[in-house]
């Protein structure tokens, strides 16, 4: 038997599958790691957790399988994206690994986008100006840790790490370096005007290698520990969010793939390089010709977890006794509410927002409650708020590649037969779910076996995702969310001038 060994490296876990050639799961398992929130705004990790990780659940699928060196094909990776890591002259890490939920930059990401000089660069980068990315991490840090940035070598990410430590080379993939803010996507390159604001050279950041390029030569201290041939190629692959794309089979024009997991996106992929003229979405390479633009939002199934940890505490802990999810629980509950929640909005962002507002001191809000409203109403709109931001994001999205023709939908939350019909429904388009799980995974592994010469073509996947569930909207609740939706996003633009003064006041006074 021949296997793709797929890896995904998450913001709170890596996961791992394995596949045989026909993109069947042959073995599955997943590592988390600690998030470190000692400040405000401060996201990090520690690179070596992730590092344990990875060969963990490497290892783990392998023995699973029972799988023989020999038949381990290759090996292919999915990464979360804008991570930064600082490397001293002895390649030894200066920092933790900063997130992209990292919000400490948003000081210089604001000056960027208010003197102009941000939109030149967005304009040749496609990266939106925002605290979660590197460019901006690299400006706060040269600014407030001058004695870190003096000592940095490579300024690289999670990914390149960990191929750092495996083989001992820094190599970055075009995807990955797309997501930096510091990478020309019309001419494949580290650009000029981003370093120069930086004040780095193109030494400090890793070599540039497309993500179907492959590597041997495996250190033998991991070769021994995973059980298969230093000479096993690893592919460098791709960023998450565009393998994810390609692990739902949505690399064809017009088709949509909408994720929520923690966080969300929307993306849908196009056969070159485009930005959008008001610096809302991003544009990242998945090969040289084919291009994932699209928006991402912090607040997914975060969103779901603080309403069950903070107004369903008591249904948390019976929950627990009974061994059942409390996520199923809040869904049954929610679904005995009409659609649109009797009134009651919901703004998602308890965690600042990325697209479609773009605002790092975005906070959340509950809008129209009355004495009717009860917990129930809570969780809906709490779910439905999620979904309509989703919604804003793909209307931006519209106006570059036009009107979708199908959705494909992953993550966490599709597991839940109320969130799959109210997507539907506040999309008003049919939306697909494929069975297929870990969607960046297959994508990472499916790119494997296309660098390897396994598959012709990426569109393979397409007898890999298995069966698929497709729910139509519903016109009663379409026509309820079509009178909510621009209520919604008024009231987002009203609310937007007081954002930054709530979240300084909050900021004054946390403990």
């Amino acid at each position: 038997m021949d296997y793709m060994l797929g890896v995904d490296i998450g913001t709170t876990s890596t996961k791992s599958v394995l596949y045989d050639m026909k993109g069947q799961v042959v073995a599955y398992a997943n590592a988390g790691y600690k998030l470190y929130q000692d400040i405000p705004d401060m996201a990090e990790e520690d690179p070596d957790d992730i590092l344990d990780a990875v060969v963990e659940v490497m290892g783990q699928v392998i023995r699973k399988a029972k799988a023989q060196a020999s038949e381990i094909k290759g090996v292919s990776f999915s990464s979360a994206m804008h991570s930064l890591i600082l490397m001293d002259k002895n390649d030894q890490p200066l920092t933790r690994a900063i997130t992209w939920a990292d919000n400490r930059a948003a000081k210089y990401s604001d000056e960027l986008k208010s003197n102009g000089l941000g939109a030149e660069i967005y304009a040749k980068t496609g990266t939106p100006i925002h605290p979660m990315a590197p460019l901006s991490k690299i400006l706060w840090l040269r600014h407030e840790r001058p004695d870190l940035f003096k000592q940095t070598k490579k300024f690289i990410d999670l990914k390149t790490y960990v191929f750092f430590k495996l083989f001992g080379v820094y190599k970055m993939e075009y995807s990955i370096a797309s997501a930096t803010g510091m990478f020309n996507i019309f001419k494949l390159d580290w650009e000029p005007q981003a370093l120069e604001l930086l004040q780095i050279t193109r030494e400090q950041l890793p070599e540039l290698v497309e993500p179907t390029a492959a590597i041997t030569g495996l250190k033998n201290q991991y070769s021994d520990i995973l059980g298969i041939s230093s000479k096993t190629p690893f592919i460098f692959g791709a960023s998450d969010g565009v393998l994810s794309n390609l692990g739902v089979n949505a690399i064809d024009p017009g088709v949509v793939a909408v994720t929520i997991g923690t966080s969300g996106a929307v993306r849908v992929v196009v056969d070159k390089p485009v930005v959008d003229p008001d610096g809302k979405l991003f544009c990242y390479a998945l090969t040289k010709d084919k291009w994932v633009v699209g928006g991402p939002v912090n607040n997914g199934g975060i969103v779901f977890r603080w309403v069950k940890d903070q107004l369903f505490a008591p249904e948390r802990i019976t929950a627990e006794q009974m061994q059942v999810s409390t996520y199923d629980i809040l869904t049954q509950i929610a679904e005995k509410i009409p659609a649109g929640s009797d009134g009651l909005l919901f703004h998602p962002y308890l965690g600042g927002e990325r697209a479609p507002i773009w605002d790092a001191y975005a906070r959340g809000s509950y809008f129209g409650l009355t004495r009717k409203h009860t917990r129930a109403h809570m969780v809906r709109a709490a779910l439905e708020g999620i979904v309509y931001n989703l919604y804003v994001v793909m209307l931006t999205i519209e106006k570059i590649t036009g009107k979708p023709k199908r959705i494909q939908a992953t993550g966490g939350f599709a597991r839940s037969s109320l969130w799959r019909q109210m997507l539907a429904d506040i999309f008003e388009q049919p939306v697909t779910i494929p069975e297929s799980f870990e969607s960046s995974c297959l994508g990472a592994a499916v790119l494997g076996m296309y660098a390897l010469g396994y598959v012709d073509d990426l569109s393979a996947v397409k007898s890999m995702i298995g069966v698929t569930n497709v729910h139509q909207p519903n016109p009663n609740n379409f026509e309820v969310y079509r009178e909510l939706l621009p209520i919604w996003i008024r009231l987002s633009e009203i609310l937007e001038p007081e954002y930054k003064e709530i979240a300084e006041f909050q900021k004054k006074h946390s403990n």
